[in-house]
């Protein structure tokens, strides 16, 4: 893995979970300099103390950034252009989702979670790749989602965002055949990280408790990432099982899995009806 030895990297949403194991293992597999950014800046802070104290030449950068800005995202881009930075890896992992049926979503929630999981990514990844097309070499990973592959009831809007991430990389890695740089899709099922709780809504029946052998270690999910970035590859799904029933899932006929997940996730009608005669 001496791919990245002495490359330059920018990590989205760094603060935590999948974010926070980019950094410790791009650190470890040689890059020289880390530009972190995440909302708290403490743990931030953190994170880069952690890093310093096992690889004391690293140069690393924390921007706190609340990426659902528009006005802060122009900030940090214009910030990073005035430092002279440009990635030679973008790791857009930043995003969060939203548990819970439509109708009872929060819209200030909504226009949030597509500002940090479409807008800002593309905009970045607009932003890194004239470099890496300047210098010829580049790796791009984004960071969808299973929930992107098929429609889930319940994560309809987040599905909808890692649709597009999932779709966006699709297309961007075969505008750049062969310039030499590479954009990889992670699509990761269930991982043991903040997401769940995030996700899930207060005082909600709804939580994000999936079943254990579904889950994958975030360290084996960044591991198999990156290594498929250092090869080029498209997409990765981590873990075996979630890559199998992905597999399945993706062939089966849409009004088969309609079927299925109206067996599954509970009648919407009657909680509408509790809803309403709570009103």
């Amino acid at each position: 893995m001496s791919t990245f030895t002495g490359k330059s990297a920018l990590v989205t949403g760094a603060s935590a979970g999948l974010g926070g194991e980019f950094a410790l293992q791009l650190a470890a597999l040689g890059v020289n300099h880390l530009v972190l950014t995440a909302r708290r800046t403490d743990r931030l802070e953190s994170l880069k103390a952690s890093l310093l104290g096992i690889y004391s030449g690293l140069h690393i950068d924390t921007i706190p950034t609340d990426l659902s800005d528009p006005e802060a995202l122009t900030q940090f881009i214009g910030a990073m252009d005035e430092a002279g930075f440009s990635p030679d890896i973008l790791i857009n992992n930043a995003g969060f989702g939203d548990l819970g049926t439509f109708e009872t979503s929060e819209p200030a929630r909504i226009e949030s979670m597509l500002a940090v999981n479409i807008v800002a990514l593309t905009r970045l990844t607009r932003w890194a790749l004239t470099g890496m097309l300047k210098s010829g070499s580049g790796w791009i990973c984004n960071v969808g989602s299973t929930a992107g592959l098929i429609p889930i009831p319940s994560f309809a809007v987040y599905g909808a965002t890692k649709a597009y991430v999932n779709s966006f990389s699709e297309a961007l890695r075969i505008e750049l055949h062969r310039s030499g740089v590479y954009v990889t899709a992670l699509c990761p099922g269930p991982v043991e990280t903040e997401f769940g709780e995030v996700a899930s809504r207060a005082n909600s029946k709804r939580q994000f408790e999936p079943p254990a052998f579904l889950c994958v270690h975030k360290a084996d999910v960044v591991a198999q990432t990156l290594t498929a970035l250092a090869r080029g590859q498209g997409r990765v799904i981590p873990g075996l099982p979630v890559r199998f029933g992905m597999l399945l899932a993706e062939s089966t006929p849409r009004w088969i899995l309609r079927f299925v997940f109206n067996l599954m996730s509970g009648d919407f009608r009657k909680e509408r009806q509790a809803a309403l005669g709570k009103q």
